[in-house]
């Protein structure tokens, strides 16, 4: 098994909804992303996947969220911005982005992780 990884950052802004405390007040956060993607094999020129193409793919996602207030973006407009749901949704549009790149040796998200701040992480994997 192989594994890559990258990582890119952007900084946007929330409120929790439904927090007690404050959190549920708007601030905002300097986020770093760390996507983790695993395969068997390797292509003809020895790589699993090309690091250009998923960084291109992890900047497309955060494109949108970057210097946003997240409560007014799609999906977080109905779900809660928190670091999970984060995580999940950074990992289900990697994995469908990967999915229909038409690669030639299959590849899947094995792990995404959210930085809230320096020493606060969400981490979304599949069992």
């Amino acid at each position: 098994m192989f594994e890559v990884s990258v990582e890119e950052t952007f900084a946007a802004g929330h409120a929790l909804r439904g927090y007690r405390g404050k959190c549920e007040n708007v601030h905002g956060h300097n986020y770093r992303v760390r996507a983790i993607v695993a395969g068997e094999a390797l292509d003809a020129a020895g790589l699993l996947v090309d690091f250009v193409d998923l960084k291109q793919i992890l900047r497309a996602i955060i494109e949108n969220l970057d210097h946003r207030f997240l409560n007014d973006v799609p999906p977080f407009d109905t779900m809660n911005p928190t670091a999970e749901n984060m995580a999940q949704y950074f990992h289900q549009e990697m994995s469908r982005r990967l999915d229909g790149a038409g690669r030639p040796n299959p590849v899947r998200v094995a792990e995404v992780k959210v930085w809230e701040t320096d020493t606060a992480t969400a981490t979304y994997r599949l069992p």
